[in-house]
């Protein structure tokens, strides 16, 4: 297998056309902590080596695996060797990583050893996330159906005191007569029994 200095040294040279080609490369967002597997075509017509980099702020390239043949076992360099796996078949060369962390973030690229030469055959740029765009939408939904919802029943509630209010605003006198109306007819002319006793002592003075 080939060196990974030497093929490193020939990506270095070509970090100006990477550096250009950033802006039409394939985004992957990923949520920290989840799995992600980046895809690349095999653009080779004969079996050859494959190699993974990552490119990290637009300067710093680093190895991350390599592969001779589809069937071949994938090796790995330094701070790659655990939650990185490399497959292949025919058509595609996958990088697998598990258990993403911010520090994962980057432009990732395959490059194939076609007539002693690196070509580079496609460029991922990997953008881990903290918090969920599901779960932001969800919760900016809620949210707004929880607002709405607060806001019909305070108008609900002011147009119930409001009612209220009016309803207490009444005069004495309406309240006295609305009072005198609902009585029956007996009861309205009936005087109260301490004005018949004084009227009656009244009398019995005079007569005698």
């Amino acid at each position: 297998m080939r060196s990974f200095t030497l093929i490193t040294a020939l990506i270095l040279c070509c970090i100006n056309w990477i550096s250009v080609s950033v802006s039409e490369t394939q985004t992957v967002e990923v949520q920290l902590g989840q799995e992600v597997t980046l895809l690349c075509p095999n653009i080779s017509k004969h079996p050859t080596q494959t190699d993974w980099f990552r490119l990290v702020n637009r300067t710093e390239v680093s190895c991350v695996s390599a592969m001779y043949k589809s069937d071949g076992e994938a090796s790995f360099c330094d701070g790659f060797q655990n939650r990185f796996e490399m497959s292949s078949n025919i058509t595609t060369v996958f990088l697998q990583i598990k258990r993403v962390d911010f520090s994962d973030s980057g432009l990732y690229f395959c490059g194939f050893y076609i007539n002693a030469h690196t070509v580079i055959s496609n460029t991922i740029h990997l953008n881990v996330q903290e918090t969920p765009d599901g779960i932001t939408n969800l919760m900016t939904v809620v949210l707004g159906g929880l607002t709405v919802f607060l806001t019909i029943v305070i108008i609900v509630l002011a147009v119930e005191i409001k009612k209220l209010q009016t309803g207490t605003n009444l005069g004495s006198n309406d309240l006295n007569s609305t009072a005198l109306r609902l009585l029956p007819k007996t009861l309205r002319n009936r005087r109260p029994a301490a004005e018949t006793q004084v009227e009656t002592h009244v009398i019995y003075t005079a007569s005698r």
